[in-house]
């Protein structure tokens, strides 16, 4: 792995409260924004690692076709209409798991996909290093879904654990201002593909890559000039 040019891994804030579950009671969409800057963070039988949230999306119940709620409660869904601040882990593809915070009430089916993290300063960084040894960049550590549960240690023997002790939780972290803050639609999606509902910290090298094409917008809903 070539270090020294990938971006400086943030110091922990590991010492910090992890978010109540009054935080994860509102809207889906408002919880997605303030996740910006949270800390995710994963302890095994390996040890801790953490990394701080620059991308999420957000999924809305039964009525978003991009849900898994849109197929109703399930066996796999049954999370999804549980009580907020618990976990919402998936399989997909046969190979990666995806790691989501269940927001609004229980009952109402929605969450928070995490899509990146930017590693944290410290041991934890070491452990995601190991885990994920064709990572070229530590950039690449975490930029995704798939890659962050491999980097942090995070599986479906987490689904359903609520998210404010360990071994999963989500940290107070450094809040990102709205200047900082960009917003598209969701990747990777064929239908309700064109609401926006994906945040991410601008410029941060560990976001994954936004497709070219898509529409970008500031926190106020207004399109920016930026492409």
């Amino acid at each position: 792995m070539t270090k020294s040019a990938a971006p400086k891994a943030r110091r922990s804030r590991l010492g910090s409260p992890p978010l109540p579950t009054s935080f994860y009671d509102r809207p889906t969409e408002l919880v997605a924004r303030e996740l910006l800057g949270a800390i995710l963070e994963c302890h095994t039988l390996d040890g801790v690692a953490a990394g701080r949230i620059v991308e999420t999306e957000a999924y809305l119940g039964e009525h978003d076709l991009a849900c898994h709620a849109a197929a109703g409660k399930t066996a796999r869904t049954a999370p999804l209409y549980g009580p907020p601040g618990i976990a919402y882990v998936y399989f997909i593809y046969g190979m990666y798991w995806c790691f989501n915070a269940v927001t609004r009430a229980e009952h109402e089916p929605s969450a928070v996909l995490v899509r990146a993290v930017e590693p944290v300063e410290g041991e934890g960084l070491k452990l995601m290093r190991r885990r994920r040894p064709k990572a070229r960049r530590d950039a690449d550590l975490s930029n995704g879904p798939g890659k962050l549960c491999l980097a942090l240690g995070i599986d479906g023997a987490l689904n359903w654990l609520p998210l404010q002790k360990p071994p999963l939780l989500i940290r107070a972290g450094e809040p990102v201002e709205d200047a900082d803050v960009v917003v598209t639609p969701r990747i990777g999606i064929t239908q309700s593909a064109d609401w926006p509902l994906r945040w991410f910290v601008r410029d941060n090298p560990y976001v994954s890559k936004t497709p070219p094409h898509f529409p970008r917008f500031g926190p106020d809903g207004k399109r920016r000039s930026r492409p």
